[in-house]
């Protein structure tokens, strides 16, 4: 599977417009947690491991970041800057989020609940855990 930008429903209003996300609806997951990345500080890089199972959607709710995604062959930039569109990230690829705007707010939802050894931290290991993946 590949990473991929996901247009989420966008309700214009005068007063202010309005977005949202339906799990298995608008994403092809259940999400069974979210957290939100924010006062990043200049030049700081967050991420830099891959999931063995964990799918995820991050949405640049304020401000703008790119997230690298790698899955061993190619790798791709995807700047986030609207609110009412995410980045897929199916599991098992390589991901660092970067270029972090003043003020930006990542919100990212998952798929799985917080489990440290679904987490891969050394890209000789997710290669290797890629290869076997493919399997």
């Amino acid at each position: 599977m590949k990473a991929e930008i996901i247009n989420l429903p966008k309700i214009e209003d005068l007063r202010g417009n309005l977005s949202f996300i339906e799990e298995e609806k608008h994403i092809p997951f259940k999400i069974e947690r979210t957290y939100w990345i924010y006062d990043v500080p200049g030049g700081q890089v967050r991420g830099g491991h891959a999931f063995k199972t964990q799918q995820e959607l991050i949405i640049a709710l304020s401000g703008s970041f790119d997230v690298v995604v790698d899955d061993g062959v190619i790798k791709q930039t995807f700047s986030l800057n609207r609110s009412y569109y995410g980045l897929y990230i199916p599991a098992c690829l390589w991901r660092q989020m970067q270029n972090f705007s003043t003020n930006s707010l990542a919100l990212v939802l998952s798929s799985t609940h917080y489990d440290l050894s679904d987490y891969i931290y050394d890209f000789t290991d997710y290669l290797n855990h890629r290869l076997n993946y493919e399997k």
